[in-house]
């Protein structure tokens, strides 16, 4: 089995499914390079549609090189209203063309502005504004720039299919991709880790300290001061550029409160806002996920059908997806396994691993002796996700499995496939590139 680039491996991806070199070469060369286009599960009335009771104007935008979040800034400031009235139902990255939708309260068609990068299409009206929940999954069509052995992919692409069980779709393991931990300063699930241990003081200085070769030099020498000055949190903050903000604010919240009680730095840490206070405890979980699935892919159990103890979840289609429904789970017995095989190889039911909590089940069986050995390995138990405010979890679990149709062109190397929301392209185009994480952008 190939072990996967060190950065990989220290987010808990320790291993590439398929064997053969990688293509090499790089992604988001330009932005057109990288192209999304999300499937939303939203049914927009027509234009025309009383503005009293569909007070949305619904958008949809193309936008070159723009991350969403800047974009809605920026539509809300020529607009002249609030950021609030701005919404949508996933966020994308900056460096790709991406076509989606946005909703616009109390904005009529006339009103919508020309601007740079961006294509502006409205499309009708609802009484209620996006969220995250309408988003059902992504397009790509993704090309990879300079390959320096394009005739590989083939090779990968046949592994990928037989890992997926051979009925034609490709599949690799479902694991989070780099970007859900940082992919210049992969720390998140570190500070994570240690809130979870109620180890507050570490958290902060994972967070605010703790430098990174691969992130901008200035940031990391200001790191670097600031693991020597600590507690002498007027100095750190003094030595933290303006551009780290929340590490600024944190520390300014140290200055305040004196910074020598754990309580101290839990109250530091309570002064991010709050998505990224789950964002924490979030990549703490994926991390333990992804190291979960390197240690099935290790002992060479199956991923498109269980084993003996295995929890599976039973599937639901939606608008031409079918998606895990984790409301429906089952724990296979050994008389089951040959019944659940056959849900599985038809797509009815997916094997699943836990994103750990308070309400987490574990696994029995092979897999289950896998989940404890990585919860024993990080000193966590499923209770120790009881914690303050929004650092709480429940948890859940998540299909091990993440299979597309895929379809591949050599002139330029090129692919094209749809993955459900909350799965990654690059987790998909890692077995195909084998680089380094920085290159794939």
């Amino acid at each position: 089995m190939r072990e996967s680039h060190p950065i990989e491996t220290a987010v808990g991806m320790e291993y590439y499914v398929s064997d053969e070199d990688g293509v090499g070469g790089t992604l988001r060369e330009t932005n057109e390079d990288f192209r999304v286009r999300e499937i939303e599960r939203f049914d927009a009335d027509p234009l025309d549609a009383d503005p009293g009771s569909y007070p949305y104007l619904i958008l949809r935008a193309t936008l070159h090189g723009w991350d969403t979040n800047d974009f809605a800034r920026s539509l809300s400031s020529v607009l002249g209203i609030s950021r609030e009235r701005v919404s949508w139902a996933g966020t994308k990255d900056k460096r790709a063309v991406t076509t989606q939708l946005f909703s616009l309260r109390k904005v009529e068609p006339d009103d919508l502005p020309e601007m740079r990068a961006a294509e502006l299409e409205p499309v009708g009206r609802a009484g209620r504004e996006l969220l995250f929940g309408d988003l059902v999954g992504n397009e790509f069509e993704i090309t990879v720039s300079n390959p320096d052995h394009p005739e590989n992919a083939d090779e990968i692409a046949a592994q990928l299919r037989a890992f997926a069980g051979g009925d034609g779709a490709l599949a690799v393991p479902n694991f989070f991709g780099q970007q859900r931990f940082g992919s210049l300063r992969p720390v998140t699930h570190e500070v994570g880790l240690h809130v979870v241990r109620e180890e507050w003081e570490e958290a902060v200085m994972a967070y605010v300290g703790n430098p990174f070769e691969t992130e901008p030099e200035d940031t990391r020498e200001a790191r670097e001061r600031v693991e020597n000055l600590a507690p002498d949190w007027d100095a750190v903050l003094d030595a933290l550029p303006g551009r780290l903000g929340f590490e600024r604010s944190m520390a300014h919240r140290l200055v305040e409160n004196g910074g020598t009680d754990p309580e101290d730095f839990r109250d530091a840490l309570e002064s991010l806002p709050t998505n990224l206070q789950r964002l924490l405890v979030n990549a703490a979980q994926s991390y333990v996920f992804n190291r979960i699935l390197s240690k099935r892919l290790q002992r060479g159990l199956p991923f498109d059908e269980p084993v003996a103890g295995d929890v599976v979840c039973f599937a639901e289609e939606v608008d031409g997806f079918t998606v895990p429904d984790m409301d429906r789970q089952q724990t296979v017995s050994e008389k089951r396994v040959r019944t659940i095989e056959r849900h599985c190889r038809r797509g009815r039911a997916f094997v699943t691993a836990p994103l750990v909590g308070t309400e987490t089940e574990l696994a029995e069986g092979e897999q289950g002796d896998i989940e404890r050995e990585i919860l024993d390995d990080l000193d966590l138990e499923p209770h120790d996700f009881n914690l303050p405010g929004e650092f709480h979890s429940t948890g859940t679990r998540r299909a091990i499995l993440l299979g597309s149709d895929f379809s591949l062109s050599h002139d330029p190397l090129s692919f094209e496939f749809s993955l459900p929301s909350g799965s990654y392209a690059t987790v998909f185009l890692r077995e195909f590139l084998k680089a380094n994480p920085l290159d794939m952008g």
